[in-house]
């Protein structure tokens, strides 16, 4: 297909390639579940939603936040998400992601540590002084929002972990429950979902480690209790529900750089000029913009190029997407 053409298909409309070749299979678990989540969804509605029932974060103004830029709404934040764990549309989330339980929640890390350990959430929550950050949120489909975060820098955490010198990446890994709040479905992919950073990307002061947005506690819908957020990357790489953190030597395995590498990088920079196999990545569609503000032109690192373009020095960006 031209990509002329391909440019006239709504980014909300276009479904990574393993996942449409699952749909069937999908849709029969989806359907199989359906009478056991009927009585659980009425029980759902006679009570607080989980952005309604979130509860204050204490934030400081952070010199990392992103200056002028108008913060997308909370309801579009919470609504329009991709989150596969509690369905494949944009919606599903915020129907499904209140069977999540995240208390109590805890994270191990182990690897290349001094000392393999767990941290428990209110630990986590405690460890640094809370920042809001505006960034520019970008996903690969070609959307992007605007939203403003609350946490602090990976690279606190990483500190209090005490890797050990030949630790060159570090990967995250999400939840993968057996128990009923995760829906009966795998949307055709290897649960957990898993992720990685090159150490230095970790450690860059604007890699947010995640507690909250608007000023509350993270929703479900949105990585609840604990993420990442990489603002230079597609929002793929910022994982959410994250339940332990590995220090390695090698570069680990990632979920969708395994299920298709033609499509999906390890490092998956935002990237205008770096097609994705089915798409154009040159321009996107801002949630929640006026219509004649909708479609803009994609910024090269999501315009974060001026703080973070020197850790990729001499490497070829469309070869090491």
């Amino acid at each position: 297909m031209a990509q002329e053409k391909m440019s006239e298909i709504p980014a909300s409309e276009i479904t990574p390639k393993q996942i449409y070749m699952n749909r069937r299979k999908f849709m029969a678990a989806a359907v199989a579940g359906a009478a056991a989540l009927a009585s659980d969804r009425a029980m759902h509605l006679a009570h607080a939603s989980p952005v309604e029932a979130a509860e204050a974060l204490s934030t400081v103004k952070s010199q990392y936040s992103t200056p002028g830029l108008t913060p997308t709404s909370l309801f579009d934040i919470t609504h329009y998400n991709n989150f596969y764990e509690f369905g494949v549309d944009k919606d599903d989330p915020a129907k499904n992601a209140w069977r999540l339980k995240t208390r109590p929640w805890s994270v191990k890390v182990e690897g290349l540590v001094q000392q393999e350990r767990t941290f428990d959430i209110d630990d986590l929550l405690k460890l640094r002084p809370m920042e809001e950050r505006v960034y520019r949120f970008r996903c690969v489909e070609a959307w992007s929002m605007v939203i403003p975060w609350a946490g602090y820098s990976l690279s606190e955490l990483i500190k209090e972990c005490e890797p050990k010198p030949e630790a060159k990446y570090i990967q995250f890994v999400s939840l993968a429950s057996t128990k009923d709040e995760l829906l009966p479905w795998n949307a055709g992919i290897s649960w957990p979902y898993t992720e990685g950073l090159r150490m230095d990307e970790a450690m860059h002061p604007l890699t947010l480690l995640t507690f909250g947005l608007y000023g509350q506690d993270l929703p479900n819908q949105d990585g609840a209790p604990v993420r990442v957020v990489v603002p230079w990357k597609y929002g793929f790489k910022s994982a959410k529900s994250i339940v332990k953190i590995r220090f390695v030597k090698n570069q680990p395995g990632t979920t969708w750089n395994e299920m298709a590498p033609n499509e999906y990088g390890f490092y998956s920079n935002v990237n205008p000029n770096r097609d994705h196999p089915r798409w154009s990545q040159k321009r996107e569609r801002v949630i929640g913009a006026p219509l004649w503000k909708q479609s803009q032109p994609t910024l090269m690192f999501n315009g974060y190029g001026d703080q973070v373009a020197s850790l990729y020095k001499g490497m070829d960006l469309i070869k090491d997407y």
